[in-house]
C-alpha cells in the first residue's frame, strides 16, 4: 500500500486535485481509499435515525451497513484527533491512499500552492514534501529541486506518483492491523 499526503490551505485546491488522482489511479487498475481531514465538529448522521439513537444512547461504536456500502461511527471520549498512523490501519488494504490535509503529518507529501491565496508555501521548510502542484509553476516564491506539476495535470502527476511509489510504501502493507502507530521519524528522500 502507498500513500501520500496532498496538503496545503483551504480552497487551494486539494480536494479537486484529489478527485482527479482518483480518476487517473483507478485508470490504471489502482484500487483507492481516501483520509480527509475534517477541522470541525461533523456528523454524517440524522437525528432521529436508528443509528443516531444508538449513539446518543451510548454506544462507542455504530457500524452501518447496507449490500453496497459501510460507515463505522466512533465516538472519541477524548478530544482530539487521532494521528495519521492510527487512522491508517482503519482502512482496508488498498494500493494507494489518499489523504487530504494533515499538512503536519511525518509523511511523504504533495504540496498544493496557489501564488493567488498569498500564503507561504511549505516545501522550503516541510522535509517531507516531496513534490509541489501548482497553477503557476513558474511563478514558485522559493526555488526548488523537488517535482513541480500543474495542477491541471493530474495525470502527469500520478505517473511520477507510481514511477516514484516505493518512496510512499506503507510499511502497514505488511499487516496493517498490527502495525505499531507510531511514527517513521526520518523523511523522505528526494532522490
Amino acid at each position: 500500500m502507498k500513500l501520500v499526503v496532498v496538503c496545503g490551505p483551504s480552497g487551494v485546491g486539494k480536494t479537486t486535485l484529489i478527485e482527479q488522482m482518483i480518476t487517473e489511479l483507478k485508470g490504471h487498475g489502482q484500487r483507492v481509499s481516501v483520509i480527509k481531514h475534517a477541522h470541525q465538529r461533523f456528523d454524517i448522521d440524522r437525528p432521529g435515525k436508528d443509528s443516531w439513537r444508538h449513539r446518543e444512547a451510548g454506544a462507542t461504536e455504530v457500524l452501518l451497513a447496507s449490500s453496497q456500502r459501510l460507515a463505522l461511527l466512533r465516538e472519541y471520549e477524548v478530544e482530539g484527533l487521532p494521528t495519521l498512523h492510527q487512522l491508517v490501519v482503519e482502512l482496508s488494504l488498498v494500493d494507494w491512499v489518499l489523504v487530504e490535509g494533515f499538512k503536519h503529518a511525518d509523511w511523504p507529501k504533495v504540496e498544493v500552492w496557489r501564488a493567488a491565496l498569498g500564503q507561504a508555501p511549505l516545501y522550503p521548510d516541510d522535509p517531507f514534501v516531496t513534490t509541489v502542484a501548482t497553477d503557476t509553476p513558474a511563478a514558485l516564491p522559493e526555488p526548488t529541486a523537488l517535482p513541480v506539476f500543474a495542477l491541471a495535470a493530474a495525470a502527469a502527476l500520478v505517473l511520477h506518483l507510481m514511477d516514484t511509489a516505493e518512496r510512499y510504501l506503507y510499511p502497514a502493507a505488511i499487516d496493517a492491523r498490527h502495525f505499531p502507530t507510531t511514527p517513521p521519524t526520518t523523511p523522505p528522500t528526494h532522490g
